[in-house]
């Protein structure tokens, strides 16, 4: 069965029943299953005993990232405990003077909270309810800011468990640096390029359009006073130690990347970066970010030995979802590699001699990930399945084509889950800006929309260029034609 046509049902399986379901965990399982199942000749006992296998060996693989997520659930858990988000909110809402200001703050602590989307999420919110609510931007409004700055800035962030995700999603078998090849996607990232290009002009112009602009008339003056705020109860934590821990985490992991990369024995910075390892990099700077934060809170009495430590249960619990998807990912992953299924052998051997269908493939893969994501809910879960076949078809070198592919597949990843109902980071921006889910989904899907077509077309012409700054460049001037049509209209309905 290896190296067949049947190579492609294990991921097609998985794909079909999340699109079905709409429920990844299972249906990753099923899938991992039937690739055992194809490889042991239909024999169940060692299907699962393959199974297995293969999940050891990848978690074992890979072990530093799991340890790294779950160091920065507990560094999450410890700046929410402390109290910092709530000083940090009532600073706020004494300094900033206009409805921009706000709605700008917003977007600058969700872009500066970039390692993680949950931490973001939960921590924008919170923060920023108050600065929001003074200035009367609905609530809606406010989620959408928090989702557009959530995802789209992680994807293209280096530092962050969504870099360190994508890394790791690579074959097996693959050659190639994890870290280096996410490098390489950030400016083809056309998605989180263009929602925070289209973000930042919306918060500028001041105005919306579509249901969100109808939202906006329909709940401005009655929404906030209908909505009781849930105070959170913290520490007495300062700005500072909401800020002081988040700056130290980027100085260690940076730190630590030139470390590991050889730095020390005389490697220039450029080939510090390229040879790093990221996971272990990843690990020390957070965990010596905790033993900072542990000497920032404890002799000030933020939090008592015992708050501090419950941090450590609510960390990993809080990363759970987030393993879970990745292991499952890593193995399906680990049972069409080249050592098991060898999906890459058959479905190179397809695509290699058909120039048309490789020209076509970032924009396809493009299409694909949105879709999954949507129905999912999931981005960590869809380009784990995507990111294999993309090395795959391009093979196991960095070509234009496999970054411009492997792009598209996190952009259309981000997109599918910025627009998912079901996507737990929608969730928590509607829970966050404390606004009914259906309004934050209805209102924002049409945002979303509008940037997703103007990155297929871009991933389209990209593909046929063989360049993917060529797909950045026309996914701009699309924007930028839009946002010229968009204000004359405004302008237009303003005069009459």
């Amino acid at each position: 069965m290896t190296s067949t046509v049947w190579t492609l049902l294990p991921p097609v399986i998985a794909i079909a029943l999340a699109l079905i379901t709409k429920e990844v965990y299972s249906s990753l399982l099923i899938g991992i299953l039937s690739g055992a199942l194809l490889l042991t000749g239909f024999n169940p006992l060692h299907a699962v005993e393959t199974t297995f296998e293969v999940m050891g060996s990848k978690l074992g693989d890979n072990i530093e990232i799991c340890i790294f997520l779950v160091l920065l659930g507990i560094l999450v858990s410890l700046v929410t405990k402390s109290g910092a988000s709530r000083a940090y909110g009532n600073w706020a809402v004494k300094t900033i003077r206009t409805r921009r200001g706000a709605a700008f703050a917003t977007s600058f602590l969700g872009v500066f909270i970039f390692v993680d989307d949950y931490f973001n999420c939960l921590t924008v919110g919170t923060v920023m309810r108050p600065v929001t609510d003074k200035y009367r931007i609905t609530r809606a409004k406010l989620a959408y800011i928090i989702d557009a700055t959530a995802a789209p800035v992680c994807i293209i962030a280096p530092i962050s468990s969504w870099a360190a995700a994508v890394g790791s999603s690579l074959p097996e078998s693959s050659s190639m640096d994890g870290f280096s090849l996410f490098l390489q996607t950030i400016p083809m990232n056309l998605y989180a390029l263009l929602t925070l290009m289209f973000l930042i002009w919306l918060m500028a112009a001041d105005f919306d359009f579509g249901p969100m602009g109808k939202y906006e008339a329909e709940h401005k003056k009655d929404e906030l006073s209908s909505v009781e705020e849930n105070h959170v109860v913290g520490g007495t934590g300062k700005v500072y130690d909401l800020i002081l821990p988040i700056c130290v985490l980027i100085v260690l992991c940076i730190s630590a990347m030139l470390y590991t990369g050889g730095i020390l024995e005389g490697a220039n910075i450029i080939d510090a970066f390229a040879n790093c390892s990221s996971s272990t990099s990843l690990v020390l700077g957070s965990f010596f970010t905790l033993i900072f934060t542990f000497l920032l809170y404890i002799p000030r009495k933020i939090l008592t030995f015992s708050q501090f430590c419950e941090a450590f249960t609510e960390g990993f619990k809080a990363m759970v979802p987030a393993i879970m998807i990745l292991t499952l990912a890593w193995t399906l992953s680990g049972v069409c590699s080249e050592d098991y299924l060898n999906i890459g052998g058959y479905v190179s051997s397809i695509v290699n001699g058909d120039s048309m269908v490789s020209v076509l493939m970032p924009a396809i893969f493009f299409l694909i990930a949105l879709g999954l994501a949507f129905a999912t809910g999931t981005s960590w879960g869809t380009f784990g399945i995507l990111i294999p076949i993309a090395v795959a078809v391009f093979g196991d070198a960095p070509s234009t084509m496999l970054v411009m592919t492997v792009a598209a597949c996190l952009s259309g990843a981000v997109c599918g889950d910025h627009i998912s109902p079901i996507s737990d980071t929608t969730i928590l921006a509607s829970a966050g800006a404390q606004c009914n889910h259906i309004d934050h989904v209805s209102t924002q899907i049409p945002y979303a929309l509008m940037v997703a077509v103007f990155c297929f077309i871009g991933y389209l012409v990209g593909g046929f260029c063989g360049n993917g700054f060529v797909a950045l460049v026309v996914g701009v001037i699309l924007l930028f034609c839009a946002i010229l049509v968009i204000s004359a209209q405004q302008k237009k309905r303003a005069q009459n």
